[in-house]
């Protein structure tokens, strides 16, 4: 059995990538938590240092600092942070140089997905971005001769995880030797606080060339929790419907992904409440049509499965709740006579009710995680993305027994009348995020029995002070075409587009659209010929408003954290009145308001004095700082005392 080598520390690990690969790494690492920050920034800043040198990265959402502007937004943010990610949090400095341009020439850095938005104007990101699909991306790697793979691990005695990240590791592996290539060496950094997953995520013995466990490791990245808007939840409530019991889910991160789960949690246990948010916003009765059809509206008696590329906070509050319990067995004659509502015939042997690929969340997450390995091993399966993400090879028919009644849940950007969607990039190529697994998720549930895509998406936004659809006759780039349409979800209901005609799926979309912009859009339908030139709008569709859904939205199913927020009562106050001038501050009409409201700022209100000195405005301040905390205070006068 091949042992790895034990090095003292990360200078030694530098010396010795250095050494093996003549100078010039070209290095894998792992998207997301999965980075070894402190191996890849001392391995950045040698190759900076040494232009005979070079260093090439591949991978993924690479986590850091967010840089906050001056001003007022770095009064609230830099604290926050640096409580919320530790003192000792080190970001990657590549991935900041990268943000900036300035990344030195003998430096070049290849991603497949981007922090949403966050690379948008750096144009040497935008220049090396590789678009693929999250399973092809092993595959892809083998042709880019790839001489060093890095991973963050846990360590439990001699055993090693790979913890958050199995998804890419062993694929890429497996497919390098198979190319007859030398296999890249592989550096294991140990973390203390990764978690220790077994079963699939376990590494074989000597499976690392290099270990390396550090007197002192920085904290590992943790997600804040995110305010949910009540346009998120009336999202969420009309999604949770689809869900149908003894099924399985999908979902991703952020706002609306959180918003599900809440509605979800709603449904199962609280079922009153979710049913009279669902009758308040359900106007004409397309959601509890599909959810008789397609999903439910009876709390989880069986319960779901989980099987996601990403495992985040929502599973695990999902998992609490008694939701996420239906296990799936790897074995295709249990798994059948699960699927038919046979008792099992060894209950001892416990199943999964989770599979996933990688994980990131809060810190309560990967303490979760740790205590479900201890207590049960089997419920959590963490594994290769290609066992997740696809159906190809030989566990497909076994996979899609566990995958019955599946529902993929992704957000996107944008969506054409004719089911087109945009997720990744803008208009001109430009990235935003990138493909990761959502076009593998569309296309796998066409092809499960009882599987259905939904994407779900806000039906306006706003940019430059002005508000826009976010249904569009025509956009020049799409990450999902038209032909597979299938489920779109907006605040204001469900559109069922699959198997639909053109004309049928451009009324679908038409009645879950923002009321302001559907004249127009029936006007470019009327003069495409997808509608017949004597159309009429109903008047149900003309209810499709702000002021609608918030009077609609029962209080209790639409609460702003849903699971608790890491923000203090003085940021909580600030929160509202910062949205506000940034509002303010993107049109000329606001503008104006703040002028009028820097000579007016209004009465005091409770906790202003309070949220000032969170801020920082104590003592004696520049006139700039003054003007500012004028602004703040006049802001926060007018959202508390609306």
């Amino acid at each position: 059995m091949p042992s790895s080598e034990r090095l003292p520390d990360i200078a030694a690990v530098v010396a010795r990538i250095l050494a093996a690969t003549g100078g010039h790494p070209r290095v894998a690492a792992p998207l997301g938590l999965g980075k070894p920050h402190d191996l890849l920034n001392a391995l950045y800043a040698q190759v900076a240092a040494r232009p005979e040198t070079s260093l090439t990265i591949f991978s993924a959402l690479s986590l850091t600092r967010p840089r906050a502007k001056p001003g007022l937004e770095a009064r609230f943010l830099d604290p926050f942070l640096d409580r919320h990610l530790g003192p000792d949090f080190r970001g990657l400095d590549y991935a900041a140089a990268q943000a900036q341009g300035a990344l030195p020439a003998n430096v070049h850095v290849h991603e497949f997905y981007l922090q949403s938005g966050a690379l948008l104007h750096s144009a040497p990101a935008q220049r090396d971005y590789i678009s693929q699909n999250y399973t092809h991306v092993a595959r892809d790697l083998v042709d880019r001769q790839i001489n060093v793979l890095v991973q963050l691990v846990a360590a439990s005695g001699e055993r090693i995880s790979l913890s958050t990240n199995p998804d890419l590791t062993f694929d890429f592996l497996d497919r390098q030797v198979a190319a007859g290539q030398p296999r890249a060496l592989c550096v294991a950094v140990v973390h203390p606080d990764m978690p220790f997953v077994s079963g699939n995520a376990e590494a074989p013995a000597g499976f690392f060339d290099v270990v390396v466990t550090p007197e002192t490791t920085p904290s590992l990245f943790a997600l804040p929790r995110q305010p949910v808007t009540v346009t998120e939840h009336a999202l969420g409530i009309h999604a949770s419907a689809l869900v149908r019991d003894g099924g399985c889910l999908e979902i991703g991160i952020g706002a609306l992904s959180d918003a599900i789960v809440n509605a979800l949690l709603l449904r199962h246990g609280r079922n009153a409440v979710w049913s009279e948010a669902l009758e308040a916003l359900d106007g004409r009765g397309v959601t509890r049509s599909m959810a008789l059809r397609e999903g439910g509206i009876e709390p989880f008696e069986r319960g779901i499965y989980g099987a996601s590329e990403m495992v985040m906070d929502g599973f695990m509050h999902l998992e609490r709740g008694g939701v996420l319990k239906r296990r799936t067995f790897d074995d295709i004659e249990r798994e059948r006579r699960s699927a038919r509502g046979e008792p099992d015939a060894d209950p001892r042997r416990g199943g999964h009710y989770l599979r996933g690929a990688f994980v990131l969340g809060s810190r309560e997450l990967y303490c979760w995680l740790h205590q479900r390995e201890a207590e049960d091993p089997d419920g959590i399966d963490l594994c290769r993305v290609s066992n997740v993400n696809q159906l190809y090879g030989d566990h497909q028919a076994l996979a899609a027994l566990q995958r019955r009644d599946a529902r993929f849940f992704n957000t996107c950007m944008m969506a054409t009348p004719l089911g087109a969607a945009v997720s990744d990039a803008l208009a001109d190529g430009e990235v935003v995020s990138g493909v990761g697994g959502q076009y593998n998720f569309v296309a796998m549930a066409h092809e499960l029995p009882g599987g259905r895509s939904v994407l779900l998406m806000r039906s306006t936004r706003s940019t430059g002070g002005k508000v826009v659809s976010n249904i569009v006759w025509n956009y020049p780039h799409t990450t999902i075409p038209r032909h597979l349409r299938d489920i779109v979800v907006t605040e204001y209901g469900v559109a069922d587009l699959r198997g639909r005609s053109d004309t049928e799926c451009v009324q679908a979309m038409l009645a879950i659209a923002d009321a302001r912009f559907i004249d127009g859009l029936v006007a470019q339908a009327k003069k495409a010929g997808k509608l017949q030139a004597g159309f009429v709008v109903p008047d149900a569709w003309r209810r499709n408003t702000p002021e609608a859904l918030r009077l609609a939205m029962p209080a209790l199913a639409a609460p702003e954290f849903p699971f608790g927020s890491d923000f203090s009562p003085e940021e909580l106050r600030l929160l509202p009145a910062l949205a506000w001038l940034r509002s303010m501050s993107a049109s000329w009409g606001g503008r104006l308001r703040l002028a009028g409201a820097l000579l007016r700022p209004g009465k005091a209100v409770s906790g202003e004095e309070e949220a000032l000195a969170r801020m920082g405005f104590e003592g004696p301040l520049k006139i700039a700082d003054a003007l500012q905390m004028r602004l703040l205070r006049a802001a926060l006068r007018r959202v508390h005392a609306a």
